[in-house]
């Protein structure tokens, strides 16, 4: 049924507002089809990277992959880099991991962090440029479990 009264379009309108304002999002594939990468990959942890970093995309997908091959997996970023391998790789240019905020009755989003940091999501890393995740996809609605600051 469609409101009819001012009154209730006026909190339909809020209620939107509100949600709007803790989901942003801005599409960003970190230059990787600039730099040539065609189709789709788990390559979430590269674009985060040079998104946050104001990196090139082939230079941070190859200091990845190797950085996975020095610890004994498949010299690759297409498929996705664990934590332990990506937090050696960005204490390099001065990151360092931090627990996500906690907040009464929910769990912390993109849209709380501040300052340009890479969250980490349930298998997925997103850039957030002051509450406003930068990715190729929108992941606004996963919980952050933590994220690397610049120190």
């Amino acid at each position: 049924m469609p409101y009819t009264n001012v009154t209730d379009t006026a909190i339909l309108h809020s209620q939107v507002t509100e949600k709007e304002s803790e989901m942003k999002y801005q599409y960003n594939d970190g230059g990787r089809k600039a730099a040539g990468f065609k189709g789709t990959a788990g390559d979430c942890g590269a674009r985060a990277m040079a998104i946050a970093l104001g990196l090139d995309y082939s230079a941070v997908y190859k200091e990845l992959a190797q950085a996975n091959a020095d610890n004994g997996r498949a010299k690759s970023a297409r498929n996705g880099v664990m934590k332990d391998v990506y937090t050696e790789v960005l204490k390099r240019y001065g990151f360092v991991w931090m627990k996500a905020p906690q907040f009464a009755g929910r769990k912390a989003r993109c849209s709380d962090l501040t300052g340009v940091v890479i969250a980490k999501q349930a298998r997925h890393f997103v850039a957030v440029i002051d509450g406003v995740a930068n990715d190729a996809w929108d992941s606004t609605e996963r919980m952050v479990y933590g994220y690397w600051a610049k120190q």
